[in-house]
């Protein structure tokens, strides 16, 4: 996989997982889905992301 299938997976799971697990466990949880989607659209405007950062760093091919 590359980079740009892995920007789109991870942030795709912690969704789901996030809220599922709000669902299921505690509505805490949700808090998380809110700062997935805020980074999000952080990321649209800046062009910068952690996410992206840290799987340049872990030899991720673009």
């Amino acid at each position: 996989m590359n980079l740009k299938a892995y920007m789109r997976l991870i942030p795709g799971f912690f969704v789901v997982a996030s809220v599922l697990l709000g669902l299921f466990v505690n509505k805490w949880w949700f808090a998380f889905t809110l700062f997935v989607g805020a980074n999000m659209m952080q990321s649209a405007f800046t062009d910068w992301c952690l996410l992206e950062k840290i799987l340049i760093k872990l030899g991720v091919k673009e």
